[in-house]
């Protein structure tokens, strides 16, 4: 393996950038995204290059820089419809994962190809992992480009081991003593409905995947149903070894939300009767403090970069975590997840 170095202008830590070739022969260059971060970027030496074929005969170049660097941006390829960007992530992954005991609005656009999260644009979606709310979590998320936001809507990424470790040890070991526990009441008309975050309008199913999932549910009356779930604060990631911060609990507690929006639901429901909601695994509220922790740690590890009509993002959903900035004008982002 041999390797090229070019010099570049300086990036946002710095430090001059290099251009890092996978062979002599190679057909795509490798490039830190951005300085002082772990996540690549990779551009063809020929504009278009199907990134398909790149990978059909680039062996498990890919996955290696996937499992080594965390994220990894295809840039300068021909541009992958939904279609195209399903078959790349099977290709790569293996047989794509549905989207269950869904959190977030989407539309399913082919197959097991979605829209990103469709929240308005002026909101900003946090730094998360994906489905970390869960027992079962997409190992790969794999996001397209379809066309860029006139102007904002990047999708920032965090490596997530650095953010567990800027969390404060005294926080760090009460959420892994205790875990976290997602609420969630449904039936409100303020969040998703039972029925769509389950895909189904059958209760006996919802029980039955509860159950099968360790999720306690309470059917209340109605289209009213409650549930619970205790589930990891870290992990340690399969491709790096490392510990991982993993929960959403910053995301799901009531503070994420706007003040006038978190003080009208708190005069509206008991603290049980939340839409949505995030606590210890033990049932007791999450600490003011430990919270600013969480989210002071996502702030600093934060990094983002402006979207291009075509680029497609490989992200293994252990070692990253991503969010969304507020944006306007129109934007179209796809997503697969393995």
């Amino acid at each position: 393996m041999s390797q090229e170095t070019q010099a570049s202008p300086k990036g946002r830590f710095g430090s001059s950038r290099k251009s890092i070739s996978v062979s002599s022969e190679a057909l795509v260059s490798v490039a830190p995204l951005l300085d002082g971060t772990r996540a690549v970027s990779c551009t063809p030496a020929v504009a278009g290059l199907d990134a398909r074929e790149w990978l059909a005969g680039s062996g498990k170049t890919l996955a290696r820089l996937r499992d080594a660097h965390g994220a990894v941006l295809l840039r300068g390829f021909s541009p992958l419809d939904a279609d195209g960007l399903g078959e790349l992530a099977t290709a790569l992954s293996g047989e794509l994962r549905d989207y269950d005991n869904r959190s977030t609005p989407r539309t399913r656009v082919n197959n097991r190809v979605f829209t990103s999260t469709e929240y308005p644009p002026d909101q900003t979606i946090p730094l998360h992992n994906e489905m970390s709310y869960t027992a079962s979590w997409p190992d790969t998320l794999y996001l397209a480009c379809m066309a860029p936001a006139a102007e904002g809507g990047e999708t920032p990424l965090a490596d997530s081991a650095r953010v567990h470790d800027r969390v404060p040890a005294s926080t760090r070991e009460r959420f892994e003593r205790d875990g976290v526990m997602y609420v969630r009441n449904f039936g409100h008309g303020l969040d998703l409905s039972w029925q769509e975050a389950f895909q189904t309008q059958d209760r006996d199913q919802v029980t039955a995947y509860c159950e099968k999932n360790g999720i306690q549910t309470e059917w209340l009356g109605g289209e009213r149903l409650r549930t619970r779930h205790v589930v990891q604060a870290t992990v340690e990631s399969r491709a790096s070894g490392k510990k991982v911060w993993f929960n959403q609990a910053h995301l799901f507690h009531v503070s994420s939300l706007p003040e006038s929006v978190e003080r009208e639901l708190r005069e509206s429901f008991s603290e049980d009767e939340l839409p949505r909601n995030a606590l210890y695994g033990d049932g007791t509220p999450l600490e003011p403090a430990d919270l600013a922790h969480v989210r002071a740690a996502y702030a600093a590890e934060e990094i983002a970069f402006p979207w291009q009509t075509g680029d497609v993002v490989i992200v293994d959903n252990e070692q990253f975590a991503h969010g969304r900035r507020p944006y306007s004008g129109a934007r179209s982002v796809l997503v697969a997840m393995a």
